[in-house]
């Protein structure tokens, strides 16, 4: 009730005036008929007298009662449940009106044998009115809105209409239902729902059959014969996405998906235009489990009000995560990469959709990797919060370019590390990946290394919350798999496969930058996250699925061929190293590596060993040297036994 009360500050729109016209005469007409069905013989002169007196005040307190309660702040025709709420509390409070007016302010009084009497409101006319009113107000809204909704039996779709089946008969299903009646030009007639409800099997939903659930889904195709599904579950899980395509690929009927709720959210997309938002299924859509998502405004609210600062700003992960930071409002946010070009995409971005105020955010043109720059950074703009995201991360370049792999992912990080401490970063979050564990390339060891680096951050600068964040492969990110496949389908294949064994764990890219930021609330310093990621999938699999999405048969009109592993890479990549223990946290599906860490006076030896063969340029050497170093790690170590066990190597 606050709120509606609340409203009543806020102006009438136009469309209120033929609203508050229309209340008028229901609220005296409802007054008028509540004298004429009490006094079914007449009314008396002196109750005449009494509503002549009353009726303008009565009508005039109504409305002003209905402004109040918020009756006017929409169209009727979207009238919902809380409106008809507000509608009983606006009745009841103008109808106990009535008596305290004509009592305070409007007394009519008639000759008695003690004198004069004062006439009061029958309470038969009180509740009569109360009954009358809520009918006419109520049943005022409820009629806009069945109008408006028309009936499926008075929709006459256009010839030629498409014939679209609904997966999915709750809120979505019948949103787009209604559209589809709404507006006959997009040329779409509804021939049923699927649902795995069974409380709603074989009723009808606004005129529209439940035709069965979705394990029935290739007998109710068969027989519905309709030429496109939609699912319209934005929070369908991707097994069930990718039951729905493959039932339909393999009749050639085409599929398309409304947007997730999270889309929704990042894009404003206005709920009543559902189907036009419609797109086609994605891999990211099938992903295979539920994705995680979190709430971006609870788990973000730390960051309100710092100055955060965003390292590899311009790429896949950095991008996301100032997209998302953006939106929790922190006191400055700092862009920083050395690409020119995807830092001048991302600054534009986040302007031009207004996200972020010019004047509340920094873009900063510098590499990680020079001390003195950074340095100059963090004087500058005096960042609370760092996200390190700035990295080489495609294993086939890295094994190519050693070098500039350990310059850019272990001694930059250990910089970056350093150069926070001694700035008194409140927080410090690395963003790492699966290929740090048991690395077998110079990539995952360069990566393995910037763990070693944080941690022994950790120790140096306590008063600095290090936390460090692996992920598995991240889908659409610049050089994963999909984006790979998708240019191969585009050409025409083949799709080429390392190893038909190979499985990879896959996120999406919200998923992987809401981890980053909850691992920034989660740590309290020098830990492990890493997302549960469910089942691995087949690389394989994935290839087929994609050229299935696209509308054509794997094997037949276009290939998958199997050409043999790089070297050094896995068929199965891993979460958490042999010597290292699963911790649960209070974050769902987030989960904390403990391992013990390595001395720093040890950390400090093997970076300086390592800095010395990269200002060498000794590439060979280097490979080899960190390799080595992470292999021993994982060799000489042990399971944490909780204490503060230190590793020799």
């Amino acid at each position: 009730m606050r709120r509606r009360l609340r409203s009543a500050a806020l102006p009438l729109h136009r469309h209120s005036l033929p609203q508050l016209g229309i209340d008028a005469v229901l609220a005296a007409l409802a007054y008028l008929l509540a004298y004429r069905l009490r006094f079914d013989a007449g009314i008396p002169t002196d109750y005449g007298d009494l509503l002549s007196a009353t009726l303008p005040y009565v009508v005039a307190a109504s409305l002003l009662v209905f402004t109040l309660f918020g009756l006017y702040d929409k169209f009727w025709r979207y009238a919902g449940q809380r409106d008809y709420v507000s509608i009983v509390q606006a009745v009841i409070v103008a109808t106990l009106f009535v008596p305290a007016f004509n009592a305070l302010f409007h007394p009519v009084s008639v000759p008695s044998g003690r004198g004069e009497t004062t006439l009061s409101v029958p309470t038969g006319v009180l509740v009569t009115f109360f009954l009358l009113t809520l009918v006419f107000v109520g049943g005022s809204r409820f009629i806009a809105r069945t109008v408006y909704e028309r009936p499926l039996s008075g929709f006459k779709p256009r010839p030629g209409a498409r014939r679209v089946l609904i997966v999915g008969a709750g809120d979505g299903g019948r949103l787009v239902l209604r559209e589809i009646v709404r507006n006959p030009d997009l040329g779409l007639s509804p021939v049923g729902f699927v649902d795995d409800d069974p409380t709603k099997h074989r009723m009808r939903i606004d005129g529209v059959r439940v035709l069965g659930r979705t394990d029935e889904l290739t007998r109710i195709l068969d027989e519905a014969e309709p030429d496109e599904v939609t699912i319209a579950i934005p929070s369908a899980p991707g097994s069930l996405r990718g039951r729905v395509v493959s039932a339909c690929r393999a009749r050639g009927i085409a599929v398309r998906t409304l947007p997730t709720v999270f889309e929704l959210l990042q894009t404003g997309g206005a709920v009543g235009s559902f189907v036009r938002q419609a797109r086609p299924v994605e891999i990211e859509d099938i992903l295979g489990r539920e994705p995680v998502r979190m709430e971006l405004d609870r788990v973000g609210r730390y960051l309100e009000g710092e100055v955060v600062l965003v390292t590899g700003a311009g790429g896949s992960i950095g991008s996301e995560l100032c997209r998302q930071i953006s939106r929790v409002a922190p006191r400055k946010l700092i862009l920083l990469d050395h690409a020119e070009d995807n830092l001048f995409r991302i600054q534009r971005e986040l302007e031009d959709e207004r996200h972020v105020h010019p004047s509340a955010m920094a873009v900063v043109l510098a590499d990680c990797k020079e001390g003195e720059r950074m340095r100059e950074v963090f004087a500058e703009h005096r960042p609370t919060v760092v996200f390190h995201a700035a990295a080489y991360k495609h294993v086939g370049l890295m094994e190519l370019n050693p070098v500039e792999a350990v310059r850019n992912n272990a001694i930059a990080t250990r910089l970056m590390a350093r150069v926070a401490g001694e700035h008194g970063v409140a927080r410090f979050v690395l963003v790492s990946t699966d290929k740090a564990v048991t690395p077998a390339t110079v990539m995952g060891a360069s990566k393995a290394l910037a763990e070693y680096a944080v941690e022994a951050a950790q120790d140096r600068w306590p008063k600095t919350r290090f936390a460090i964040v692996r992920f598995g492969n991240v889908l659409g990110s610049s050089g994963s798999v999909v984006p790979i496949f998708r240019r191969q389908i585009a050409l025409g294949g083949p799709l080429t496969v390392t190893d038909r064994r190979m499985t990879r764990y896959f996120m999406t890219i919200p998923e992987a930058v809401q981890l980053v930021i909850r691992a920034g609330s989660l740590g309290t310093g020098g830990e492990i996250f890493v997302l549960e990621m469910g089942e691995p999938v087949s690389i394989w699999n994935l290839a087929e699925t994609m050229i299935e999405l696209s509308g054509l048969r794997p094997g037949e009109d276009i290939v998958i061929e199997e050409v043999g592993r790089r070297p050094g890479e896995k068929l199965d990549e891993e979460l958490f190293n042999p010597y290292e223990l699963t911790q649960p946290t209070p974050a769902e599906k987030i989960l904390r590596a403990e391992r013990d860490r390595l001395d720093p006076r040890t950390v400090e030896t093997m970076f300086d060993e390592v800095a010395l063969l990269v200002l060498e340029g000794d590439a060979a050497a280097l490979a080899a040297k960190v390799s080595a170093l992470s292999e021993l790690r994982g060799i000489d170590s042990h399971p944490p036994s909780g204490g503060s066990g230190q590793v020799v190597l």
